[in-house]
């Protein structure tokens, strides 16, 4: 049996919250040994490596909110360290449209969160719409000329690298199985071995729940995942979309709505719609896990969601099984887009912390227990917030060291 091997913090999951904090440990705190455990075989593997590419701006969060105040700050810390590291993006802007008198009002609503935020935003007429984005349909809308787009997962392979530079170590292909806790730190159980710790940093995504139970946690929350399918738009008809077109959102759901987003690369995607995902990492309509699909199918708290809001979730699925609907949803947005100009794109899954009662946690929530810290829920915002989440995770680290 090998020895047990030695580090001052590990961190399980190489998405972008994991690398962001073990970037700012090696920045903060560069004598102190950091280990970054990711299970798959290359980083940003899963929700970091199958978002859109979209730096937020943080209009549509409460204000005061930790997505809020993270988002303004997480924005401003990726382009200085895009900047730095020669990363490109392209702060683009947004349009937010409301397509009839009836959203107007939830449209004003987000203009003023905005504001609230110090978002720099304002409310345009159809006129100014038309110009900014000549396809696109609507009586009002938001203008955010800061909303920006970027590849998070050419930022995650270079704070990987980084961390390197500095004396951290990652180890793909090594997945944690279990996590012993005392009151001097913690024995991480992996696949490759054995490694005593002071403090565990649990970033584990769409496992982040199940790697707090290894731990001896029973968090409240429980994890569903959800997938988001896209459609992108041919090459010959990109020009319908200049930026980012999104709709006014559903305030019942922390989901955005189909909308269309220009990738860094160029292309432009269409979606997503948000279905159930009948595994953690079900990527393709028929991707099972019985395990997690069993999971999900008994906890009472998706159980309740589902009542509350059958009808929306009946929807979502027919736009996944159904083409047709889903360019019926996206023609809200832009009227004159055609079925035979979009081919089936990725999806992604999102790691969405619902509670016993039924209720999606909107929020960042993380919470330290002993020597452990526990990235408990981090949805979009979570990728433009990264590095200031990092910061904030080394910051309740630092107090115990």
């Amino acid at each position: 049996m090998t020895d047990i091997q030695e580090a001052n913090v590990a961190i399980v999951g190489g998405g972008i919250i994991g690398l962001a904090t073990a970037y700012e440990l090696s920045q903060q705190f560069p004598e102190r040994k950091v280990v970054v455990f990711e299970k798959e075989s290359q980083l940003a593997a899963h929700q970091s490596g199958h978002n859109s590419g979209v730096l937020h701006s943080g209009v549509y969060y409460k204000p005061g909110s930790l997505k809020a105040r993270n988002c303004r700050l997480g924005k401003e810390a990726m382009q200085q360290f895009c900047d730095r590291e020669e990363i490109p993006y392209d702060v683009c802007g947004k349009v937010i449209v409301a397509i009839n008198e009836e959203e107007v009002g939830r449209l004003e609503n987000i203009f003023k969160r905005g504001q609230q935020n110090g978002v720099r935003c304002e409310l345009i007429d159809a006129e100014r719409l038309s110009e900014l984005e000549p396809h696109a349909s609507g009586v009002r809308a938001v203008h955010v000329p800061e909303a920006g787009i970027v590849d998070y997962r050419r930022v995650c392979e270079r704070l990987g690298e980084i961390v390197g530079e500095r004396g951290g170590s990652i180890h793909c292909s090594t997945a944690v199985r279990g996590i012993r806790v005392s009151g001097k730190g913690s024995v991480v159980e992996t696949t490759q071995g054995e490694w005593q710790v002071d403090h565990v940093v649990n970033c584990g995504g769409l496992h982040c729940d199940r790697i707090a139970r290894l731990s001896g946690q029973q968090p409240e929350a429980k994890v569903v995942p959800f997938r988001g399918e896209f459609y992108e738009l041919k090459p010959d008809s990109r020009h319908l979309c200049r930026n980012l077109i999104y709709p006014v959102p559903d305030p019942n759901f922390p989901f955005l709505g189909v909308h269309f987003t220009r990738t860094i690369d160029g292309r432009v995607e269409c979606g997503p719609n948000a279905v159930l995902a009948l595994a953690r990492e079900g990527y393709r309509k028929l991707d099972i896990n019985l395990r997690d699909l069993i999971e999900s199918l008994t906890y009472p708290g998706f159980l309740r969601l589902a009542a509350k809001h059958w009808k929306v979730g009946a929807g979502e699925m027919w736009r996944s099984f159904s083409k047709a609907a889903f360019v019926a949803a996206l023609q809200r947005l832009m009227p004159e887009i055609r079925a035979d100009q979009l081919i089936a794109a990725r999806a992604g899954v999102r790691a969405q912390a619902v509670t016993p009662a039924g209720n999606l946690v909107d929020d960042f929530l993380v919470q330290r227990v002993g020597n452990v810290v526990h990235v408990e829920n981090a949805p979009s915002p979570a990728a433009t917030s990264s590095l200031n989440v990092g910061r904030i995770i080394v910051e309740q680290l630092a107090t115990a060291f």
